[in-house]
């Protein structure tokens, strides 16, 4: 008999396996990024100091599109970059969370590129 899979736990999985690798530190922190089902959420970590620099998600009022989409990313993104180096952080490690490299994630990635943020 096949046994279907979890979706979440192979997530979580993944996401365990890429954050034994990475760590957020004061000069390079972490941008960590998690995808629901409705709303996309973006933190800048500093994982030594256990805080939070800087934060973005499609709940924010500068966002006008309000749905975990790839033009919510993009927005987000921008966003998040914009916030970055207001606090001067201009080098960041990646975190995907677990989630594949396409779609939504990708254009996260590629918006905050293009904001100014090197990763």
């Amino acid at each position: 008999m096949v046994k279907s899979t979890d979706r979440k736990m192979e997530r979580e999985r993944r996401h365990i396996r890429v954050r034994t690798k990475i760590s957020g530190t004061a000069e390079r922190p972490r941008l960590c990024v998690y995808r629901s089902n409705t709303n996309l959420y973006v933190q800048v970590i500093d994982d030594v100091a256990g805080t939070t620099l800087a934060q973005a998600s499609t709940m924010d009022k500068e966002i006008k599109t309000k749905y975990a989409n790839c033009e919510a990313a993009k927005e987000v993104g921008a966003l998040i970059a914009k916030r970055a180096i207001e606090k001067n952080i201009k080098t960041v490690v990646f975190d995907r969370g677990g989630y594949i490299y396409h779609g939504v994630v990708k254009s996260l990635a590629e918006a905050a590129r293009e904001g100014g943020l090197e990763f």
